[in-house]
């Protein structure tokens, strides 16, 4: 099993495609839990009717599959809490010039 970072930077490489900012500095991913050779990640999206949802969940999937030692990603869609701006890591904050 990756250790925790691996799988966070693993993580990082799915963007939001319409803010092209990724996952983690957004503030969608609420939990990320391994045992054995799955993990099971809970993460929101910046809105509940956001267009691009699946295709960040299945790039979320795709992301942790590829990591060494994860035969299975659950990657759950939750709504609470609802997302907010203040969730977002600085260094987003300044990629979108939110201050």
């Amino acid at each position: 099993m990756p250790e925790q970072d691996a799988i966070v930077d693993a993580l990082r490489t799915v963007l939001d495609p319409e803010l092209n900012v990724n996952i983690v500095d957004l503030g969608l991913v609420y939990s990320v839990q391994s045992r054995e050779d799955e993990v099971d990640v809970e993460m929101t999206l910046t809105t509940p009717a956001c267009p691009a949802g699946p295709e960040i969940l299945r790039n979320a999937v795709s992301a942790l599959e590829k990591l060494e030692g994860i035969s299975k990603a659950n990657v759950k869609l939750v709504m609470t809490p609802p997302w907010s701006p203040d969730r977002m890591s600085d260094e987003a904050r300044d990629e979108l010039g939110i201050f």
